[in-house]
Formats: structure tokens, C-alpha cells, sequence
């Protein structure tokens, strides 16, 4: 009789750590935290970096754009025979449950034209657009940073 409480708690064990399997794979696609450098000179691109949670399937980010800005492009600076390149990116995979990041020195956005009303408000509404069954759209306000000092690489790299 001993036996079945031992039984019971085992499989009360098992059945809670298949529940959080579960929660961890019902996560959903999500763009969790960015923000954008502004330029240091008025002509120049602002910079956008953020970070993009996966669901529980993989898709790719196809696209990002802000209607309070005339452009915006996705990059990716890579070091190439000791050189450091920036290129045009079509899309960015966001693999399931993992992440997707925007970084310094890596992919990021460059963005021009940003319209004095979302600078003045410190933020620029973006939708982010992924190749799944849905096309789906998530729309996330990135806070907008003053320039970087002169001499500041706030870009990831000086080919910018």
C-alpha cells in the first residue's frame, strides 16, 4: 500500500514537468524589447536594434517598417578578409522557442526620415512582419535614443 502515494507523487512529478514543457512551447512569437539610435547628423540614418522571441514554430522575419519614418532596411555587418561589410538582409530566421537579436555589430536596422512627431514623443511605432501561415504583423513602439557621441560607434561599424 506503501506504494501507490510513492506512485501518485511520481507521476504528479511527471505530469507537472510536462506542463512546463508545454508553457515553454506555447510561448508566443514576440518582439520583447528595441530601441533606435538617432544620427548624429540630421541627414544621416538612425540605427535600430531589437530582440524577437521565437514561438513554437520557426519563421523568418520578412520585413519591418514605420509609417512615421520614409524608409527603413534590415543589414547585417559582417568582418570579411579582416573588413568590416555591411549588407542588405531579405530576411532573418527566428528559430522556434529561440530568439532573434538586432545587435551592435551584427544585424540591425538603419532608418531614415524619422518624422519629428515620433522623435519628439521618443518612440516610433514599427511593424514587424514574419513568413508564417499567417503573415503575421506585430506591431511594437521602439524607444528612440539621443546620438551617440562624437567618436561613439553606435552603428556596429564605421561603414556606415
Amino acid at each position: 500500500m506503501k506504494s501507490l502515494p510513492l506512485f501518485a507523487l511520481v507521476a504528479s512529478a511527471t505530469l507537472l514537468a510536462g506542463c512546463n514543457d508545454a508553457k515553454v512551447a506555447e510561448k508566443p512569437l514576440n518582439v520583447v524589447s528595441g530601441h533606435i539610435v538617432m544620427p548624429a547628423t540630421p541627414d544621416g540614418p538612425a540605427v535600430g536594434y531589437f530582440r524577437v522571441q521565437g514561438g513554437p514554430v520557426p519563421v523568418e522575419l520578412a520585413a519591418v517598417t514605420a509609417d512615421l519614418a520614409q524608409r527603413v532596411e534590415m543589414h547585417e555587418s559582417k568582418k570579411v578578409d579582416g573588413v568590416m561589410t555591411m549588407e542588405p538582409l531579405a530576411r532573418a530566421p527566428v528559430p522556434a522557442g529561440g530568439e532573434l537579436v538586432f545587435k551592435q555589430g551584427g544585424k540591425h536596422l538603419m532608418i531614415w526620415g524619422i518624422n519629428g512627431t515620433a522623435v519628439r514623443a521618443g518612440k516610433l511605432p514599427m511593424q514587424f512582419l514574419f513568413t508564417n501561415n499567417n503573415n503575421e504583423r506585430i506591431l511594437f513602439d521602439m524607444v528612440i535614443k539621443p546620438a551617440a557621441e562624437v567618436g561613439d560607434d553606435a552603428h556596429g561599424t564605421s561603414a556606415h
